[in-house]
């Protein structure tokens, strides 16, 4: 008999077009604790409350309420522009 591991692939919901995907696929956003501020996560080990999004225009377009709804906090303009400039940078 033989011993397979069938290692389970950890999955997340997207918060902007609510579909689950590998968890390796999405950009993590991670408010980090204490209120020092909410920035991306590309190890998606970052301690603090996390958020996951496709990375996609259509996606991020749509989860940015839900994100701040999400992290419960309010989220500076600057990290949707480094969201956008990664999703951008995953086209090519």
């Amino acid at each position: 008999m033989q011993n397979s591991v069938n290692k389970k692939i950890p999955e997340r919901k997207c918060i902007g077009c609510s579909e689950k995907k590998a968890k390796k696929d999405l950009i993590r956003i991670v408010r980090l604790p204490d209120g020092q501020g909410v920035e991306l996560d590309k190890t998606g080990k970052k301690s603090g409350r996390g958020a996951y999004i496709c990375p996609s225009a259509s996606c991020l377009k749509k989860a940015k309420k839900r994100l701040e709804y999400s992290l419960e906090c309010k989220i500076p303009e600057e990290v949707f522009q480094k969201l956008e400039m990664e999703i951008e940078s995953d086209r090519q």
